[in-house]
């Protein structure tokens, strides 16, 4: 086991990595900018290292100073979080080449997934169900034309390169496919600095289902069940929970496998999250995270697994603690993202926490780095809290979340809390009868920009 290893990463996910490294006696290092000295990850690691200024590129992306300020520590492993490099297979393999264990996935899954067009191959070849769409980019509106034509419209183009809604455009008909193919492609190429764009047959109706599996890196593999994330704004997930409304314990066994096995197939080690588009007891692939989710907690809310630990656990050579027999599923958990935003337009809004409580009481779990008196930076991502609730059932989780937002305090600041308790009141919510639309239409209708 390590004796000491570093967070590549800030805020919540950062705090909640150094949590398991704790528990399990390991020590911790965390990185900061000049803008996160005073972060509460800084201070609850063992150790913390400046490595730059505030725009994450010079800082949070930048893959000398992280390996450097392993080297000054003497961490022997890197946990990257999620978003900033922990799906980067370049800088994974630059840490395996400096002697450093990345915990996650290999740098050879990170890149197959990280194409989308590769990755919907890989995907066909090992198994996983796909949406109808184009074999691999297209290259002009002539051939995207063909390609509406042959699978039908409404279709949707995506950037190859792409995410969080980034270069994605919908054609329901030939008229429309000019304007949304170069459209897609001027967004690809000004957000990735890749304008390849491939076609999918667009599903009217979905919801956004996704898969959690684990593998030991050695051909074993298993899943943790599903999470519904189809509450979402401009594809962006607000929403979670675990097991999802709509799915079958068969459809869930079903799909399950086919995850497990084709991960076990190809040694895949650590956690990961196979996304799929739901509709008429169909799963159609969309993408693969090479990488912990935002949303981990809601599953290790249903199974009671550390799933950081188990990480830490793999990436360190030893077994993982449990079978996919050890697996139950326990009740009902929902996460919602809490935002430094105002509403109705969902602006940005850092600064000065005034005051701040969490809400506590049986189930209820709050995943942040706020605390009073703590000035949220400008430069990063929004997101400034999870709370997670866990219920026998649905319903007792959406009743412990009302109660528990209802406890929140976060003053100083605008947040997104008011979305959940209006949300709350809508019998869409209560009934679990929405898709990935849905909320969207909601907001035109309530909160309107």
């Amino acid at each position: 086991m390590f004796d000491k290893i570093l967070i590549a990463n800030r805020g919540e996910i950062a705090l909640r990595v150094i949590r398991a490294a704790r528990e399990m006696g390991i020590a911790t290092v965390a990185v900061h900018s000049t803008a996160d000295s005073d972060a509460m990850h800084v201070r609850m690691a063992d150790e913390s290292v400046c490595i730059g200024p505030a725009p994450s590129p010079q800082s949070y992306l930048s893959v000398p100073a992280i390996i450097s300020a392993c080297e000054i520590t003497g961490a022997q492993a890197i946990h990257p979080g999620y978003g900033f490099l922990s799906e980067n297979a370049g800088f994974v393999q630059i840490v395996e080449d400096h002697g450093i264990t990345f915990i996650g996935p290999s740098a050879e899954h990170i890149r197959i997934m990280g194409d989308k067009i590769t990755a919907k191959e890989t995907a066909k070849e090992l198994g996983i169900p796909v949406v109808p769409g184009s074999d691999g980019g297209v290259p002009d509106l002539a051939a995207a034309k063909r390609v509406g034509e042959e699978i039908g419209y409404p279709v949707i183009i995506k950037a190859t390169a792409g995410g969080g809604g980034r270069g994605m455009k919908v054609a329901r008909d030939a008229k429309e496919m000019e304007r949304a193919f170069t459209t897609a492609r001027a967004e690809a190429k000004a957000a990735f600095g890749n304008d390849e764009v491939y076609i999918e047959k667009y599903l009217t109706t979905p919801r956004h289902i996704e898969i959690q599996v684990f593998g030991d890196g050695k051909g074993y593999a298993v899943h943790l069940g599903e999470r519904d994330c189809s509450l979402q704004r401009r594809h962006q997930k607000v929403f979670e929970e675990a097991p999802g409304p709509c799915i079958t314990p068969e459809e869930r066994a079903r799909i399950g496998k086919i995850c497990a096995d084709a991960v076990a197939k190809i040694n895949y080690i650590g956690a990961g999250t196979i996304e799929f588009l739901y509709e008429n007891g169909e799963f159609y692939f969309i993408e693969m995270n090479t990488r912990l989710q935002v949303e981990h907690p809601v599953t290790e809310g249903i199974f009671g697994i550390d799933l950081v630990r188990e990480q830490i656990r793999v990436a360190a050579g030893l077994p993982m603690s449990f079978t996919q027999d050890d697996l139950q599923i326990n009740g009902h958990a929902i996460e919602v993202r809490i935002n430094a935003e105002k509403l109705p337009k969902f602006s940005p809004c850092p600064g000065r926490i005034t005051a701040y409580h969490t809400p506590g009481g049986l189930g209820v779990r709050m995943d942040s780095a706020l605390y009073t008196g703590y000035s949220i930076p400008p430069y990063y991502d929004s997101l400034i809290a999870k709370l997670i609730v866990h219920g026998r059932d649905r319903a007792e989780a959406l009743a412990r979340l009302q109660r528990a937002l209802g406890e929140l305090i976060v003053d100083g600041i605008d947040t997104t809390v008011p979305l959940f308790h209006a949300l709350l009141k809508e019998p869409d919510i209560h009934d679990g009868n929405y898709n990935i639309h849905w909320l969207e239409r909601w907001l035109a209708e309530n909160m309107p920009d």
